[in-house]
């Protein structure tokens, strides 16, 4: 018997391992979005910043653990047996849960997870044990659950979402007033100021309300510490801000990137300090239990773990060790950064091509919060409208869509790491698993909107995003709480065999999930992808554009031959895919499109026939993705509906008029991968050949229904596909004719002067000044 329980514990010891992996590459995003999303410093600096502060804020994690021990039920009402099981189902769950997460790119909280697994888990054993026992009742639940802490770690995370929230916006709002989006130009005061009074809280918070539970700090600085709070902020305050100012004054250095990096290094301190628990807390706890029971010559169901109530100092090298995982996770996870990208995303002060789709709570927040905001702003004097209007007006700068510019600027950066390290490591010092995630990711939604980054533009889909990770958030919450209480469940009566069964299972999905995410990034890396013009002339968005033209024709070739060969061979798997592959090209041209407006603004005034010239191939582009959208899908819903399959006269003619547009389409890749714009004179002289082929063909057809067709779902599959398939050619005709009546080889092809902010800055406050 006693070789199970070491089965478990080396078990256990595995799953706190990939437990760590799983979990820092959902946390990354709450101490790495900041620094990433104001592109303050390079990633390489962000990441070795990052990683010390993990590595530091892991050894201070000891007086975390007990949480997992004690925080949700009462060990002692459990026999060793029974807080294995218990203990084994958590960490099955957890790992599962969160790599669920971590693959669709969604931010989730481990503490939630861990909360409610321990929760389910121990709920479910007390059932069992209380089921089993004639002189008890589920009145008795109470008894095996540590309801006073648990309602007050569960309590605690809710209210941590609107606190986050409210404060992050506060203290935004306020930092924006004060400095402006113009904050560069400031006097060196207003910096200093704000560094003393960010690098104060911070520091302050997370070097001293953090480390003094760390185990390896001095009795004696701890007591300092504890007597002197008020002392030591007064003198840190005066102490930084005369720093930063010197720094500002004398070094020209940015102080704002400074206090990022500080900021950075703290937060990541206190993720590891509040959230290494998570990880590692239960497997702790199930070690001390195992050395508790084997020392005391009982038997696994009679040994009541009132150990475990008892307060035990986590040994440093485990701290140390985990630390060291984390902090690997951290340098070689793609999934970090896939869940970094979400928050930044939904952070970010200009436009992107916004990743959730509005529904009507959306719509219904945005709609109040105008309403709201407007009654608010009828009460203010027009001066201090003014005021405020003037503080909160953006410098102008070229406008463009590149994904290289930073989401937000340094301020927003600061103060996103200063409230959510603060409000993290208050949590911290009061041994309360705040979630990280949910404080960190609402203070910067926060800071968004009162940054007035949620414009009419994109407030319906960035309240959309945010409901969807809150509503993820309930849903770990729930589906944590059900998952462990069945796998205790299943472990309970199954034991051995079943923990066999679940780890394996286990095995199974995280590769599955593995190797389909390690696709999803290939799929992403690939070339087929359409980029933005930014020539400002005719001729250079001919050049420019080539690349697309010729990566449209590439695709639209293949689904078109797709659809063709998935008809004849009844592949109704090949059409399905090939209705993914038209709607992802069709998505690609809309973001083109999307981009008309920043292209229209970046153009020189003479060159405004570049305009033209990009909307009309635009418009030719957006035909030809109908015309292979209408195909694809009156194909996959034929095959789909499982009608009569097309004759093979049928096929035969299809495949002819397949053969002719490959021969068409390939002609013109080649055309523009050469950038041969004269080529495309000999490619329109096919034009008629290939309609007359369709035309024969539709005439085929006409009296094959008037004799022997008897199908009338196939005729009309026959007539839609070769009517969209002139459609088809007109629109590339004419975009080919598009190109061949501008392309002039005489003309240099002109692109637009990079020209960076603080030149436009200065140019701007020149002309104003001019003006005046």
């Amino acid at each position: 018997m006693e070789n199970l329980y070491i089965y478990m514990l080396i078990a256990l010891a595995f799953l706190a391992v990939a437990d760590l992996v799983v979990g820092v590459s959902n946390d990354a995003v709450n101490f790495l979005n900041s620094a990433i999303g104001s592109k303050a410093v390079s990633f390489k600096t962000i990441m070795v910043v990052a990683s010390l502060g993990v590595a530091l804020g892991a050894m201070s994690s000891s007086g975390m653990m007990e949480v997992a021990r004690k925080g949700i039920f009462n060990p002692g009402e459990f026999m060793f047996d029974e807080i294995m099981i218990i203990f084994m189902a958590v960490m099955i769950t957890d790992i599962l849960l969160l790599d669920f997460f971590n693959t669709l790119g969604l931010p989730t909280s481990t503490t939630v997870s861990i909360v409610f697994e321990l929760l389910g888990a121990s709920v479910c054993v007390a059932v069992l044990k209380i089921y089993a026992d004639n002189d008890q009742s589920l009145l008795d639940l109470g008894n095996y659950i540590n309801n006073e802490k648990a309602i007050e770690i569960i309590l605690g995370i809710l209210l941590s979402v609107v606190v986050a929230f409210t404060i992050g916006a506060i203290v935004q709002f306020v930092s924006r007033l004060l400095l402006s989006f113009d904050f560069q130009n400031k006097p060196s005061s207003y910096g200093a100021l704000f560094s003393g009074l960010a690098v104060t809280s911070i520091l302050y918070f997370i070097l001293i309300k953090g480390i003094k539970n760390a185990s390896f700090m001095n009795a004696d600085i701890k007591a300092f510490i504890a007597e002197h709070p008020m002392e030591l902020i007064g003198i840190s305050f005066v102490v930084f801000t005369a720093i930063s100012y010197a720094i500002m004054r004398f070094t020209k250095q940015n102080i704002y990137t400074i206090i990022i990096i500080i900021g950075t290094f703290a937060l990541a301190v206190a993720f590891a300090g509040n959230d290494l628990v998570n990880f590692i807390g239960v497997p702790i706890a199930a070690y001390n239990a195992y050395e508790a029971w084997s020392i005391s010559g009982a038997s696994p169901g009679n040994f009541a773990m009132v150990a475990l109530s008892q307060p035990v100092s986590t040994k440093p090298y485990l701290l140390l060790a985990a630390g060291l995982i984390m902090v690997l996770t951290l340098w070689f996870s793609s999934k970090a950064k896939a869940v970094v990208k979400t928050s930044v995303d939904l952070s970010r002060q200009d436009d992107i091509k916004e990743r959730f789709e509005p529904n009507y709570l959306s719509r219904s927040i945005v709609r109040m919060s105008i309403a709201a905001s407007d009654g608010f702003n009828s009460l203010l004097p027009v001066r201090a409208k003014n005021h405020i209007e003037k503080q909160f007006k953006k410098p102008i700068v070229l406008l463009s869509k590149n994904s290289d510019a930073p989401a937000f600027d340094l301020v927003r950066a600061a103060v996103n790491l200063m409230v959510a390290s603060v409000l993290i490591s208050i949590a911290t010092s009061m041994k309360l698993p705040l979630s990280t995630t949910y404080v960190t990711f609402m203070v910067a939604m926060g800071t968004s909107l009162a940054d007035r980054a949620w414009g009419s533009e994109s407030a319906v889909y960035r309240v959309a995003g945010v409901l969807n990770v809150i509503g993820g958030w309930f849903f770990t919450a729930l589906s944590a709480f059900v998952a462990a209480a069945i796998m205790a469940l299943i472990l309970f009566y199954g034991r051995g065999y079943a923990l066999s069964g679940l780890l394996v299972l286990a095995m199974v999905l995280l590769i599955k999930n593995y190797l389909s995410h390690r696709k999803k990034s290939k799929v992403q890396k690939e070339a087929d992808s359409l980029t933005k013009a930014e020539s400002s002339s005719t001729q250079g968005v001919i050049v420019e554009s080539a690349s697309n033209i010729s990566n449209v024709v590439k695709r639209g070739n293949k689904i078109y031959t797709s659809a063709i060969n998935g008809l004849a061979t009844q592949n109704l798997k090949l059409l399905k895919k090939n209705k993914k592959n038209i709607d992802k090209l069709s998505d690609e041209i809309e973001d083109l499109r999307d981009n008309i407006f920043y292209f229209i603004k970046n153009l020189e005034e003479p060159s405004m026939s570049a305009s033209n010239f990009y909307i009309n191939v635009l418009g030719y582009l957006q035909d030809m993705a109908q015309s292979l959208d209408y195909i694809s899908s009156v194909s996959f819903k034929h095959i789909n509906n499982n009608h009569k399959k097309l004759k093979f006269s049928q096929i035969k003619e299809l495949k002819e008029v397949d053969e002719a547009m490959e021969v068409l389409l390939t002609d013109t890749k080649t055309a523009f991968d050469k950038n041969s714009f004269e080529d495309i004179g000999i490619i329109l002289n096919e034009k008629s050949a290939i309609m007359e082929m369709v035309t024969e063909k539709i005439q085929k057809q006409v009296e094959r229904t008037r004799t022997e067709e008897s199908s009338p779902k196939n005729t009309t599959l026959y007539f839609s596909i070769l009517l969209e398939t002139k459609d088809l050619l007109k629109a590339t005709m004419s975009l080919l004719e598009e190109y061949h009546d501008a392309h002039d080889s005489s003309v240099e092809p002109a692109t637009i002067n990079v020209i960076d902010e603080e030149t436009v800055i200065a140019d701007t406050e020149q002309n104003d000044e001019e003006s005046e």
